[in-house]
């Protein structure tokens, strides 16, 4: 087989695929040849994971003698039989397709060559072109997928749950956890995507009809393959999920309150039946303030997790720099204190006579008030643990060095 570092390892994970796999064996073992001599590979070898499969698409691997087979007893998952693929590959080139028939082995070649030239760590055959059999349905969930992960991840990609796929197997540690199920595929994507580790390369590949019954729900894995994209998202770029939640809490406790504020600037009087409106502003407001806050503290464990520097570009970075520590902390005194100057009329009235006679907008503004400044005061409690545990976490810290020195003087004799 040669140098397993110039080795380029194709798993073929299948579950009950009797009608395709031979085919699908013998065209890789086929497309061998011309990999190697498009890539410069040294080899190209093959293994079949027998995901529990119940009819004879083992018995059929095995008529293969160049053809490594390793079986489930019982189904473990599309993406439990990769990884176990890949666990006993030898190539440090790690390749997948899937077994129905679909997908093309040639197309190894440029993949491999895609990731070579790009210096990636992962390449995709995208099969979103106008000559692929994919169904419609199908098709467009892929889009609204893209689309979605796309804008969390703020780069592009066609295909995310492309089953054909060429990776380096230094790559796997920056992708680790992957999930057992369908959703390996949209989990990977998203972590490459989401990660910045490792580059993604996106190669046109055609794409058959599949061979036999397809696996997949539309409804139950659209679900999960949404599922892996958040959590990929929560991961690596939390605050991207939690931004655009805050600002449209925002945008409607402003628009809520618009009424009541401009009736107050204009007559210096709010009537009674705005308390509804002024509470649901409030609320709003509140849960505004909160995402925002569990935004910044997201990001910055994230950041702390993952070995990266904070944010510092776009609307993260714009609400981390707007998060400092001396808002924070400043906010955190001066909004409790302006909820007390508020009420300190109806306090003073209150321990006097036993009586309030002041009106429901100032106890409402000031609830908001110590609400605001104690999501201030946890978060900058907990930024703070963040930058203590990253201090901590620091190898070879070393003390600031001045920016002068001067040796003192030998003593005499």
């Amino acid at each position: 087989m040669g140098d397993a570092s110039r080795t380029l390892s194709v798993v073929i994970p299948a579950l009950d695929e009797q009608d395709a796999i031979a085919d699908t064996i013998r065209r890789c073992l086929d497309a061998r040849e011309e990999i190697v001599a498009k890539t410069g590979l040294d080899a190209v070898e093959v293994i079949v994971v027998s995901d529990g499969s119940t009819d004879d698409t083992e018995v059929i691997a095995h008529t293969f003698p160049e053809v490594a087979v390793l079986a489930f007893e019982h189904n473990r998952g599309y993406g439990a039989a990769i990884q176990c693929g890949f666990a006993h590959a030898r190539g440090d080139w790690l390749g997948f397709l899937d077994a129905d028939g679909t997908c093309d082995p040639r197309v190894f070649a440029p993949l491999c060559l895609a990731l070579e030239e790009q210096g990636a760590g992962v390449a995709l055959g995208s099969r979103m072109g106008p000559g692929s059999a994919m169904p419609a349905v199908r098709r467009l969930g892929n889009w609204i997928f893209a689309v979605l992960l796309g804008i969390l991840s703020k780069r592009r990609v066609a295909d995310t749950a492309s089953g054909m796929r060429v990776l380096r197997r230094s790559a796997l540690a920056h992708l680790q956890p992957l999930p057992d199920g369908l959703h390996f595929t949209p989990a990977m994507t998203a972590r490459v995507l989401l990660e910045d580790e490792i580059g993604l390369a996106e190669v046109p590949m055609p794409y058959a009809e599949r061979v036999g019954r397809s696996k997949l729900s539309v409804l139950r894995d659209g679900v999960r393959f949404l599922a892996s994209i958040a959590r990929a998202a929560a991961t690596y770029r939390p605050a991207r999920l939690l931004l655009p939640p805050a600002a449209a809490l925002a945008l409607g406790a402003a628009g809520v309150g618009a009424g009541p504020v401009l009736f107050y600037l204009g007559r210096f009087e709010l009537e009674e039946w705005m308390i509804y409106r002024i509470l649901l502003a409030s609320l709003l407001a509140t849960l505004a303030g909160l995402f925002a806050a569990g935004a910044v503290v997201s990001e910055r464990v994230a950041a702390i997790a993952h070995g990266r520097p904070p944010a510092r570009a776009g609307v993260t970075g714009l609400a981390s720099r707007l998060f400092t520590r001396r808002m924070r902390r400043v906010g955190a005194i001066a909004l409790p204190a302006l909820a007390v100057v508020l009420v300190w009329p109806g306090l003073v009235q209150y321990a006097a006579t036993r009586e309030v006679d002041m009106h429901w907008s100032r106890a409402v503004l000031a609830s908001l008030l110590l609400v605001a400044g104690a999501i201030l005061a946890v978060a900058t409690f907990l930024l703070n643990m963040m930058d203590l545990i990253e201090m901590r976490r620091v190898v070879g810290h070393r003390p600031p060095e001045p920016d002068r020195v001067r040796p003192a003087a030998e003593a005499g004799a």
